[in-house]
C-alpha cells in the first residue's frame, strides 16, 4: 500500500491549455497516491441478518497533488482482507494517471475502459469509487469551494438519522437502544430485521415504535433476508406500525421482486445501497422496484457516479437517500434535487480530525474547501492494520 509516482507525460503540459491562457492553472496534477487499512471499533456493533461488525475495516486514500493539495476519501471495506486488494487497484491507477491533471470524469470514463475485460466489479468498483472522491476533493480545494458548493449546489443542513447499532437484539434491549439514539438531536433511526419468524420482528418494532417520540421517524432494514413470498407476509404484518420505509427486504439485484413487494404493501420500500453504478438504479427505476433510492458512495460510482444517479432520481420523481459516507454524502446530497435523509453512522468518527456534527436532527456540512475530511494521524497509527 506504498505510494506509486510517475513523472509527467508527454501529454501532462505545465497546466496551461493551447492558446496560452492560464485557466487551467488551478487545476491540479496528481503526483502520487497514498493507501492505508484502519480497523476502527465501532461504538455500537452492528448485527444484520447477515452478519455482526464490531469493527469497522476502513481505507484511507490520499492523492497528493501540486501546490500541497491533497485529496482524501475513505472505504469502508467490509472484511479485514479486503483493503489490500483495494489498495492493489489503487496502485495500477496511480501507474496509469499519476503526472496528469485532476479530471474525474474523463478518469472515470478511461479507468472503466481498462477494466473492462477484468470487469469493474467487487474491489475494482471500490477502488474507482474512492479514486474518484479524492479527485473531486482535490479540485474542490484548489477552487478554495467546499464539495457541495463547487459541484453547483451551497453547503446546507440536511435531515439525517442515526442508523448505528440497533441490530437483532431483543424488543426491550432495542427500545432502550432506539432512546440512546436520539441523543445529539437526531429525529430519525434505524432498526434491523430478519429474525427467525415475522413475530418477533413485529414485536422489536412495536416494542422500539412504543417508546419513541410520534414524531421520530423509524426505518427497518431486513439487508435482504427474504423471499418475495415472506418479504410481502411480513410487510404486511408491518404496514400500519409507522415505519418511514422497509428496506432492501430480498437481494439487491431482484428487482421484479421489488417490484412485486413495492405494489402489494402500504409501507415504502426502499433500495439502492448496492446498486453497481448509475446503470443498475436505472434498471431499478424502469422495473418499478422501490419507491424510494439511497446509493452507496463507493458502488455507484463516487462523486461522478453519485451525479448521474441524482439525476435518475430526479427525472424519475423518486426521493433520494445516502448509504454510510456520511462525511461526503452529505456535500452530495445538498446538490440533490430529490434529496429525502442522509444515513449516518460513526464508524470512521474517530479516525476523522474533524466528525460530522448533528444538530437538531440535520447533519452540518463542512464549509471548508473540499469535502472537509482529514485525518486524525494519532487515531490512525492506533487503528492501522499492518
Amino acid at each position: 500500500m506504498a505510494a506509486r509516482r510517475r513523472a509527467h507525460g508527454p501529454d501532462a503540459g505545465d497546466g496551461r491549455r493551447e492558446g496560452g491562457t492560464d485557466m487551467a492553472m488551478a487545476i491540479p496534477t496528481l503526483r502520487s497516491i497514498r493507501a492505508r487499512a484502519v480497523d476502527v471499533p465501532m461504538a455500537r456493533p452492528l448485527g444484520t441478518s447477515a452478519q455482526t461488525m464490531r469493527t469497522a475495516p476502513i481505507l484511507l486514500i490520499d492523492l497528493h497533488c501540486e501546490d500541497d493539495i491533497v485529496g482524501r476519501a475513505y472505504l469502508f471495506c467490509y472484511a479485514r482482507m479486503a483493503p489490500r486488494l483495494i489498495a492493489t487497484v489503487l496502485d495500477d491507477i496511480a501507474e496509469a494517471l499519476c503526472g496528469e491533471r485532476i479530471a474525474p470524469v474523463d478518469f472515470a470514463q478511461r479507468l472503466l475502459q481498462r477494466y473492462r475485460l477484468l470487469g469493474a466489479q467487487g474491489v475494482v468498483r471500490m477502488a474507482l469509487a474512492g479514486f474518484d472522491v479524492a479527485c473531486w476533493d482535490a479540485l474542490s480545494q484548489a477552487a478554495g469551494m467546499p464539495l457541495a458548493d463547487f459541484i453547483g449546489s451551497r453547503t446546507r443542513p440536511i435531515p439525517a438519522y442515526n442508523s448505528n447499532g440497533l441490530g437483532l437484539m431483543p424488543p426491550e434491549q432495542a427500545a432502550d437502544e432506539a432512546e440512546a439514539l436520539l441523543e445529539g438531536g437526531f429525529r430519525a433511526v434505524k432498526l434491523r430485521l430478519g429474525r427467525p419468524t415475522a413475530e418477533a420482528d413485529l414485536a422489536v418494532v412495536r416494542a422500539v415504535r412504543r417508546r419513541l417520540p410520534d414524531a421520530v421517524a423509524l426505518m427497518a432494514d431486513y439487508n435482504q433476508a427474504l423471499t418475495v413470498t415472506e418479504a410481502i407476509r411480513r410487510g404486511r404484518a408491518l404496514d400500519g406500525e409507522g415505519l418511514s420505509w422497509i428496506e432492501e427486504p430480498v437481494r439487491h439485484d431482484d428487482y421484479a421482486g421489488c417490484a412485486r413487494i413495492a405494489d402489494a404493501l402500504a409501507t415504502p420500500v426502499q433500495i439502492g445501497e448496492n446498486f453497481a453504478g448509475a446503470t443498475a438504479m436505472a434498471t431499478a427505476l424502469a422495473a418499478g422496484a422501490c419507491d424510494y433510492v439511497m446509493p452507496d458512495l463507493e458502488r455507484i460510482g463516487g462523486v461522478t457516479g453519485w451525479q448521474r444517479a441524482a439525476a435518475l432520481a430526479a427525472a424519475a420523481g423518486i426521493e433520494m437517500s445516502s448509504h454510510i459516507f456520511p462525511e461526503v454524502s452529505a456535500h452530495l446530497l445538498a446538490a440533490t434535487p430529490t434529496c429525502h435523509w442522509l444515513e449516518y453512522v460513526d464508524w470512521a468518527a474517530p479516525i476523522l480530525a474533524e466528525p460530522m456534527r448533528i444538530v437538531d436532527g440535520m447533519a452540518v456540512v463542512s464549509d471548508r474547501p473540499g469535502t472537509g475530511i482529514a485525518w486524525n494521524e494519532d487515531a490512525v497509527a492506533r487503528y492501522l492494520i499492518a
